[in-house]
């Protein structure tokens, strides 16, 4: 018996996969979590075989919760559940040491037999996600695409600095270098340029 928690915000897809993964194989869903925050708690309280997580939830998305989990226990096996798998999402995830990805219109029964691959110390990405992370044109580095991600969430470069750890002088020639190669003249202007690129 495999047990899991399910993390995401929409309530009838969540209900439904609760409902249905027990049907389609030995799965035990130990509890559901309708955001980061609560999938963070509900992992850590349960401590499940594998944690089923959507990408996108409000708040503390599905990255941030993921981090979170990670330093408390690294040895977490996580599925995520994507629509829209950008390359610099799935890189940055997969950097997390998350071991699956399937999207989220999936079938509960191909859920179900990736859970139990992971489960069993495999990874599995979907074709259609593996497809979209492969290309991958986006010419930032990791750094300067976290200081954009944070600058399109409305953050300064002395909050930015502080929420990454760095010196606002860094955070400043990341910002700059992000504008020289997205030939864009505001920072702002750069992570919506980023961000319609799907590198964000």
């Amino acid at each position: 018996m495999t047990t899991v928690v399910l993390a995401d915000d929409e309530a009838l897809l969540r209900k439904a996969l609760a409902a249905l993964l027990p049907l389609e194989g030995e799965i035990t869903v130990l509890a559901e979590a309708e955001d980061g925050e609560a999938a963070v708690q509900a992992t850590l309280r349960h401590q499940p075989d594998v944690l089923v997580i959507d990408l996108e939830m409000p708040a503390m998305d599905g990255l941030d919760a993921v981090a979170e989990i990670r330093r408390v226990r690294p040895e977490q096996v996580i599925l995520m559940l994507t629509r829209h798998a950008r390359p610099g999402v799935l890189r940055k995830a997969l950097k997390l040491g998350v071991q699956g990805f399937v999207s989220k219109s999936a079938e509960p029964a191909h859920i179900v037999s990736v859970i139990a691959t992971l489960h069993e110390g495999r990874r599995w990405i979907d074709p259609d996600v593996s497809a979209l992370a492969v290309v991958d044109d986006c010419p930032l580095t990791d750094r300067e695409l976290d200081v954009l991600r944070a600058t399109g969430e409305g953050y300064s470069a002395a909050d930015i600095a502080t929420r990454l750890h760095l010196a606002e002088g860094t955070v400043r020639n990341y910002l700059s270098n992000a504008m020289q190669k997205t030939q864009t003249r505001t920072r702002h202007e750069a992570a919506r340029y980023a961000r319609e690129h799907d590198w964000l």
